[in-house]
């Protein structure tokens, strides 16, 4: 094989490598390359859909959980990952942090039905560069996106004021928040109890098993200093009521 074939091989097989959706936007200098972290089909396809009404973005690959994330992520080497918080397995707290261990640079956006104000400081906090609620998402991931390119954190205008005057609060005050002594999977587990879900549901909704999320039930009583299993649910009740995350 001559010089010039063998150049023609390579970048064939790296114009492969970076769409697994044939989408001719995704090769280089047209368009920003997304991959997109999600574990429900028709989520993935209409936020497709969504990004591609800005032809500075083109999506070029996509995974439904963490390990295929990382694989599609290597293989791609995309502008930009978008993440959801729930996802089988391991969680997308957990991703980001595996994300920004391997890819130190490559911005972060996570979209979540997760409410903004019990997750999005973690996320930051995990190495995220914004936060989006799903619900939200029409509205809003595009500029999220546009943000998060142009070197600036994104969060909705309500829960950056909550960020500024809770942090404030607390460097005046010196307290720290007892949930926050929570692991990720624990404070997730909370949130579930908060909304009424027995062991088997959280298990079921989390691909755990009911002994895996008895044992972080187990951790959340002891850490914030709870007598049983029934004080655990009463105080995430009041506590998911206080931040708006029940009605």
């Amino acid at each position: 094989m001559d010089h010039s074939a063998t150049q023609r091989a390579a970048a064939a097989k790296m114009s492969l490598a970076r769409s697994t959706n044939k989408n001719p936007r995704c090769d280089p200098p047209e368009a920003k390359r997304l991959v997109i972290v999600d574990d429900h089909p028709l989520f993935r396809k209409g936020l497709e859909q969504l990004i591609h009404s800005d032809s500075a973005f083109a999506v070029c690959g996509e995974a439904s959980n963490a390990s295929e994330a990382m694989e599609v992520i290597r293989r791609l080497h995309p502008d930009l990952a978008i993440v959801d918080l729930s996802l089988p397995g391991a969680n997308g707290i957990e991703l980001i942090k595996n994300i920004r261990a391997e890819f130190a640079k490559l911005p972060i956006l996570v979209l979540s039905m997760h409410d903004e104000s019990l997750y999005a400081l973690r996320a930051m906090r995990a190495g995220a560069d914004g936060y989006v609620m799903k619900h939200e998402a029409m509205q809003n991931v595009v500029q999220a996106i546009h943000e998060v390119f142009n070197g600036r954190p994104y969060l909705s205008p309500a829960m950056a004021a909550q960020v500024i005057t809770k942090f404030a609060h607390r460097q005046a005050e010196g307290e720290v928040d007892a949930v926050e002594r929570l692991s990720d999977r624990e404070l997730e587990i909370l949130e579930l109890i908060g909304k009424g879900n027995e062991v088997r549901q959280i298990a079921k909704l989390l691909h755990l098993s009911p002994k895996t999320v008895e044992t972080h039930r187990a951790h959340i009583k002891d850490k914030l200093d709870l007598k049983n299993s029934r004080e655990v649910a009463r105080f995430a009740l009041q506590w998911l009521q206080a931040r708006g995350g029940v009605t």
